[in-house]
């Protein structure tokens, strides 16, 4: 961590000792034995145990109370006398630099100590501040897409004394709320609505007769569902004046097959975004274009596609597509030159009456210096790290074992058995347990991100190609997706398993994320077997019964959370006999009726 400093007294808090460890086929866990210690007594005083499942040893564990730690803060000058956004206005350019690096220790260490990622928050610092520096919120609507890139916008805008407690009950929610701040003019949820949004916003604007801007913030991971563009073309042609800032992390789900590298931002290409942001530039186009309508429809065609080639040549490769979709493009811009993105900023902000503008933000992401709390099992843990932090994040990671986890080991060991299982990943983040698939069979494996109802039906034609498709897709994600289930699955009784994660409620991800929903939109279908697992075995037990069900679709769902550990070795999963109940508890009068 370059900003937060963790000092730990681990070294007198915890012992460890080598025991004997039965090792999976799959892994190899680190042979040790973490109990926790009274610095004054060498009897444990407090021991967590993980219960052994299919395949793996008991481990003894205790994570550090989080007293265990001190954190040191660096002094933020110029951030402490920011209390709204008006505050940057009169701040030199040395000063707004100096304001990002403090924008950026604060992120990380509130989400150093929390544990939590913020490499996204921190790598749209400047953009942000830019953004704040030049509009004039909250008169001007400012809208977000992601909740991780709103960090800063958070801090700036009046929430710094309570960012402590984001994503905790009663705190500041993970993403941008209308119920929070007048600040936030749109809720971001799950990606890909700020464009939408923003358009109904500018064009409720100007049947209103006002006079503020709107600037959108989407990222090139939203820029994977199809709202995206379905917006861009609508603003294109209701031709509403807008600023759509594509903040650009460089990092593609689908890398390119031909290897050309990613895209830079050179002092040419700077040069050239301040020409076309320019007022002048963009009267003496329009005036161009006025002229060539004057000598007649042919001629104007001709100056069209000159003027779309010699943007193609000088812009980046696709930049003509947005061009295309009937928004004035701009960039690439370097995402952390505060002084290049208000110049350009400022152009945008005062050309009226010229309709929608992307500017093209390169960013990169930054490495995370917080954790990451989902659980990660690699077979390459050799042993336990060495200093104190990734210790920590060896004992959160390694010892916790979730039922993701227990899903994916099942998955693997089915589709070793049959080469038609095949998996389709849909929703924002891929869980880390799933790299053990991927990288088992990788040409198996098809990560769509955000493009659920792509991913939906893409999955039922790999069916009817007489494979076997494991749709796994997120519970609150899968809502998206619900027309393709309805329509391109169930009404055809496609066989497509469903496996949907991260069910009923998701704790500090806040309601967009949570899933309660699933059961009902799911039982309804008249040819959805739905299914729930009780523990691990039952989730075991299930994904062979889904690979076995090839007359019709199936599902089940299952927490985020870790599994209740149950004993045995591992073994493969009994498929399930359909429609069956099992009765746990035996008693009269009243009857609790559950499905699994």
């Amino acid at each position: 961590m370059d900003t937060a400093f963790l000092r730990s007294p681990l070294a007198r808090n915890l012992v460890y000792d080598e025991f004997a460890v039965l090792h999976s086929p799959s892994y190899r866990f680190h042979p040790l034995r973490y109990s926790r210690c009274n610095p004054t007594n060498s009897t444990p005083c407090q021991t967590l145990s993980a219960s052994p499942s299919r395949g793996l040893t008991q481990r003894v564990a205790a994570l550090p109370n989080v007293d265990d730690f001190f954190w040191e803060k660096d002094p933020t000058p110029i951030l402490d006398t920011i209390d709204a956004p008006i505050h940057l206005k009169n701040l030199s350019s040395k000063e707004l630099k100096q304001l990002a690096d403090e924008v950026r220790s604060e992120i990380s260490f509130i989400m150093s100590s929390k544990c939590q990622p913020c490499g996204p928050g921190r790598s749209v610092v400047e953009l942000t501040i830019a953004i704040h520096y030049v509009f004039n919120a909250p008169m001007d609507k400012i809208l977000w897409d992601a909740g991780q890139h709103a960090y800063a916008h958070k801090i700036l805008t009046g929430r710094r004394s309570l960012f402590h407690t984001i994503k905790q009950k009663n705190g500041l929610s993970g993403f941008t709320s209308r119920y929070e701040s007048e600040y936030d003019p749109f809720g971001a949820g799950h990606g890909c609505n700020s464009l939408s949004a923003g358009l109904g916003m500018a064009v409720a604007r100007d049947i209103n007769g006002r006079k503020n801007r709107i600037v959108t913030v989407i990222s090139n991971w939203t820029t994977m569902a199809g709202q995206v563009y379905e917006a861009m073309g609508h603003a294109g042609f209701l031709d509403s004046n807008m600023v759509v800032i594509l903040n650009d992390s460089c990092h593609s789900l689908l890398p390119k097959a031909d290897g050309r590298p990613k895209m830079s931002v050179s002092a040419f290409s700077s040069a050239v975004s301040k020409i076309q942001s320019s007022k002048g530039f963009r009267r003496f186009r329009e005036a161009a274009k006025g002229l060539a309508k004057w000598f007649g429809k042919g001629m104007h065609e001709f100056a069209a596609k000159i003027d779309e080639y010699a943007r193609g040549m000088i812009g980046p490769h696709g930049a003509t597509l947005f061009e295309e979709l009937g928004l004035y493009y701009i960039g690439p811009i370097d995402g952390h030159n505060i002084d290049d993105l208000i110049c350009v900023l400022k152009e945008v902000s005062t050309l009226d009456s010229t309709g929608p503008v992307l500017v093209h933000v390169i960013t990169g992401t930054e490495n995370d210096t917080g954790g990451n709390m989902r659980s990660e099992i690699t077979p390459n843990d050799e042993g336990p790290p060495n200093s104190s932090h990734d210790l920590l994040k060896f004992l959160e990671t390694g010892l916790s074992r979730t039922y993701n986890d227990c899903f994916v080991e099942a998955l693997t060991a089915e589709a070793e058995n049959d080469k038609r299982i095949v998996v389709v990943h849909g929703g924002m983040g891929m869980d880390r347990s799933l790299r053990l698939f991927k990288s088992s069979f990788p040409d198996r494996f098809f990560d769509l991100g955000i493009a659920e109802q792509h991913a939906v039906t893409f999955s039922a034609g790999l069916a009817c190609g007489g494979l076997k498709p494991f749709c796994i897709i997120p519970s609150t994600f899968l809502q998206r997706a619900y027309d393709q289930i309805v329509e391109d699955v169930d009404m055809q009784k496609i066989p497509v398993r469903f496996a949907i994660t991260n069910a009923g409620l998701v704790g500090s991800e806040g309601p967009t994320n949570s899933g309660p929903f699933d059961i009902t939109f799911m039982s309804c279908l008249p040819n959805m077997i739905v299914m729930s697992p009780s523990n691990e075995d039952e989730l075991i037990d299930m994904v062979a019964t889904a690979a076995m069900v090839e007359d019709r679709p199936i599902c089940f769902r299952y927490p985020r959370g870790a599994v209740v550990g149950t004993s045995g070795t591992f073994t493969y999963g009994n498929p399930l006999q359909i429609g069956k109940g099992e009765i746990l508890v035996e008693g009269k009068e009243i009857a609790f009726l559950g499905y699994a």
